[in-house]
């Protein structure tokens, strides 16, 4: 289970404690809100894509959504996220779960600005049903393949 994953990559970092489980799904923003408490856009979610035939994870907040221009200015390509297979095999989380942490090493992970107006936000942690509260600067130590702060969103600001 990719939860577990999850747990076993944090307990290196002291913070596997932290993963916090619901009784209910937090598959999407607007369920995730609800689960934690918070309002959506401090829900940072984890969306896949395939550049050059290579997974990446694009973490933004829960209320940006990509903006083509900016994507393909960025990466020099246009954005293909993955299907719901290719998440699974690709990178080892599946849709509602995806997160940038437990990642194979050739997932390289990216995150938005969007998520930097935020003292916390809540990633998934492997799961439809977790989350783990981090600082943004926490969110990037702990994701795995860390590349690079990307301004790649529009319709939050």
């Amino acid at each position: 289970m990719s939860i577990e994953n999850v747990r076993a990559y944090f307990q290196q970092f002291g913070i596997a404690d932290r993963i916090r489980e619901f009784e209910v799904s937090s598959a999407t923003v607007e369920l995730a809100a609800v689960a934690v408490g918070v309002e959506g856009a401090r829900i940072a979610k984890s969306l896949s894509f395939k550049v050059e035939d290579k997974p990446i994870i694009i973490v933004v907040a829960g209320d940006a959504k990509i903006d083509n221009s900016k994507y393909k200015a960025q990466f020099h390509t246009k954005a293909k996220m993955l299907t719901h297979e290719e998440a699974h095999s690709l990178i080892g989380h599946d849709v509602g779960g995806v997160c940038s942490f437990a990642l194979p090493e050739d997932v390289k992970v990216y995150l938005d600005v969007s998520l930097k107006r935020f003292e916390t936000v809540f990633p998934a942690a492997g799961s439809d049903n977790s989350a783990i509260e981090l600082a943004c600067g926490e969110l990037e130590k702990y994701s795995s393949n860390f590349q690079e702060w990307v301004d790649v969103c529009k319709a939050w600001q």
